[in-house]
Order: C-alpha cells, then sequence, then structure tokens
C-alpha cells in the first residue's frame, strides 16, 4: 500500500547540481523518518542522508556532508535530497526510502524503498 517514487536525476558535469525528488503514497509520511541511499555497479547499497519524522534531525555520510542536504515537505509526502558540488564518485542508483526501527545509517532499518533513480555525473 506504501509506494514511494523518485525523480530528478540524470547526466550532470562535475561541479554541477541536482535535485532528487521522493513521493510518498499513504496518509502516515509524517509519522517516519526517510532516507537516502545509492548504489553503484558492483558495490553494496551505501547510506547517504536521512531526516527525522518531523524534520528537526538529519544524518550525513561523511562523503556528502557539506554537499548535499536532505529535507521533507510533510504537507506533500515528499522527502528532497539537494546535491551540489557533484562528483564522479558520487555516480549511482539513488534510492528513497522509509525508516521503520534500528540505526539510521543501515539498510536493515528501512522497509519500504522507491525504484531508484540513476545520477551519473561526468568528468
Amino acid at each position: 500500500q506504501v509506494q514511494l517514487q523518485e525523480s530528478g536525476g540524470g547526466l550532470v558535469q562535475a561541479g554541477g547540481s541536482l535535485r532528487l525528488s521522493c513521493a510518498v503514497s499513504g496518509r502516515t509520511f509524517s509519522s517516519y523518518a526517510m532516507g537516502w541511499f545509492r548504489q553503484a555497479p558492483v558495490k553494496e547499497r551505501e547510506f547517504v542522508a536521512a531526516i527525522g519524522w518531523n524534520g528537526g534531525s538529519t544524518y550525513y555520510a561523511d562523503s556528502v556532508k557539506g554537499r548535499f542536504t536532505i529535507s521533507r515537505d510533510n504537507r506533500q509526502n515528499t522527502v528532497y535530497l539537494q546535491m551540489n558540488s557533484l562528483k564522479p564518485e558520487d555516480t549511482a542508483v539513488y534510492y528513497c526510502a522509509r525508516r521503520y526501527s534500528g540505526s539510521y545509517y543501515s539498510a536493515m532499518g528501512y522497509n519500504y524503498w522507491g525504484q531508484g533513480t540513476q545520477v551519473t555525473v561526468s568528468s
């Protein structure tokens, strides 16, 4: 019944910016923390950022601190990831997910996932 739909990915040059969006269906969006993960070919899924249920707390991987910003609009049932100063190593499929329990930094703590959106950063 819960569905997540990412959008906003694409091809961008190094140093550029992208804004990812994740639209969540259902009427309980505001009750859950949300996260962004990414996965490059032949690599494990990697934590990127997370945000608490009311937007008051945010968490970031060291690799994206100072460059990425996570935010949410509970009235629109949408979570965002603003990505600035993009690097080729940011190239991956980016996934939005809803947290249910456990660590914000682990994919095991999330139980609903979107289909992913491709981000490619060229040099």
